[in-house]
């Protein structure tokens, strides 16, 4: 599986989820993920709210093989459920 993380610098909520995604793909075979600064890539808030198909407010915005998850805290909570974390 694949985890598309997108964030900004010194988000918090962003650090957290990628320190997730770190150690959910030091645990797992099947796990890669990348995080894209949306700031240095230029994403707007737009481009987030297309990409999930609703209306997005907050980063990190958070992909599993391109299916929309949610935020940091959904990710956490799909990650316990789903991925042992």
């Amino acid at each position: 599986m694949f985890v598309a993380i997108y964030g900004r610098p010194g988000c918090p909520y962003c650090v957290r989820a990628v320190q997730l995604a770190e150690q959910l793909s030091a645990q797992r075979d099947d796990f890669t993920f990348s995080y894209t600064d949306i700031q240095a890539e230029g994403i707007s808030k737009d481009d987030l709210c297309a990409m999930a198909g609703k209306p997005v407010s907050t980063v990190p915005q958070i992909f599993l093989d391109e299916q929309h998850i949610g935020g940091c805290t959904d990710f956490e909570a799909y990650a316990r459920a789903n991925l042992g974390a």
